[in-house]
């Protein structure tokens, strides 16, 4: 199956846009009231406050709606080239998942709290039970799972209102252990706190289903496609998606981060939209097509480049490493983000130059070629 071009471009933009929000937690030292808006001075009090609004506001949510996304119409892909070679669906891809969370859960316990792959892991299973049936049932669904989510979104947002400017508790005891823990006590902290970090993924599966299954919906009606009509469809979500998300995502302007969270889960998938539309007419006209080139290697490589950015990202701020955290400036944050992106540009493109797939895609293949796989598919990426 030849692998589509675009997809590998906005998936690499999605792995360097969601460093573009971690990125801000490890250089803070996982104090996320220094990251988001509550207990923070407003954002008009200095540059440095400025210049860290302006980011979140482009990034924040965005790319991580993006790579969701995309994760669904990989999904559908996998789900059509069963159909085409007679497997059952979803046979393997269950055996995928699992691999992928077994995958999230080492990434959380020996690099980040907050890793995304363990919910990806579980939705994933839930999608690929609804994926296969008819148009009609996957509307309601993606209507439903997106209802719940607005729903719960609001309601939380509401409450935290009648809170405004009260502090995440807990941070103090974080933010120490990062500065001068030592690895393995940071380890041993994941696994001690394992509810508290993974409520999260647990409250997202809503909206990674509705995610998902738009992603799926998009490769299914040619949304990816290099045709004329798939090009006007991407038009029309840059549009919409531009038009309606960027005043959302101005939401977070307001002082007290009331709307922080509203803006992470709600406005940002919508300006995701605007994005991808944005990113696929780039690529089409060809501009910076060197640039797109290095992100789409990334793509290629994405599990590779999502474990990695983060690893070199422990490494840059964390106590046991060259304990660069603490409260630096958000240029000086910044900087080290566009660093860490070449890196991960300059390792993909080297990488494959001698190799077809990265590193922990190599090791995915090689694991997933299991007793049951072999029966049921040649197919072993997810």
């Amino acid at each position: 199956m030849k692998r589509i071009a675009l997809l590998d471009i906005l998936r690499g933009f999605a792995i360097i846009g969601t460093l573009g929000t971690n990125i801000w937690i490890f250089a803070y030292l996982g104090d996320l009231n220094l990251v988001f808006g509550n207990a923070l001075e407003p954002w008009w009090s200095s540059g440095d406050r400025l210049l860290q609004t302006i980011m979140l506001i482009l990034v924040n949510g965005k790319f991580l709606g993006m790579l969701t996304l995309l994760f669904g119409a990989g999904m559908e892909l996998k789900r059509q080239k069963a159909v085409r070679e007679g497997y059952t669906w979803p046979g393997v891809y269950i055996w995928s998942c699992a691999l992928l969370l077994l995958d999230g859960l080492l990434h959380y316990i020996l690099v980040m709290e907050y890793d995304v792959l363990m919910s990806y892991a579980i939705t994933g299973m839930i999608v690929s039970l609804i994926i296969h049936r008819s148009r009609r049932f996957i509307l309601v669904m993606i209507w439903l799972a997106g209802s719940i989510h607005v729903i719960g979104v609001t309601g939380i947002t509401a409450l935290l209102a009648f809170e405004s400017g009260a502090a995440l508790n807990g941070m103090d005891t974080i933010t120490q252990l990062y500065a001068a823990g030592t690895w393995w006590e940071q380890v041993m902290f994941r696994l001690n706190h394992f509810g508290f970090f993974r409520a999260e993924s647990i409250a997202i599966i809503p909206l990674n289903v509705f995610l998902f299954l738009l992603g799926a919906m998009f490769m299914r009606t040619g949304v990816f496609s290099n045709d004329e009509s798939g090009r006007l469809k991407r038009r029309k979500l840059m549009i919409a998606g531009l038009g309606i998300g960027i005043p959302l995502n101005l939401l977070l302007l307001i002082p007290g981060g009331i709307m922080d969270l509203w803006v992470r889960y709600i406005s940002a998938p919508v300006l995701t939209l605007g994005y991808l539309g944005i990113i696929a007419y780039g690529m089409e006209k060809g501009i910076f097509d060197r640039l797109f080139q290095r992100f789409g290697e990334i793509g290629k490589m994405a599990l590779s480049c999502y474990i990695l950015q983060n690893i070199i990202a422990s490494i840059l701020f964390y106590g046991w490493g060259l304990g660069f955290g603490g409260r630096p400036s958000s240029l000086y944050i910044l900087l080290i983000w566009a660093g860490i992106c070449l890196l991960l540009m300059i390792f993909s493109h080297l990488w494959l130059r001698f190799y077809p797939l990265g590193p922990v895609e190599w090791l995915w293949r090689k694991l997933s070629i299991s007793p049951v796989s072999k029966v049921t598919s040649r197919d072993t990426s997810i």
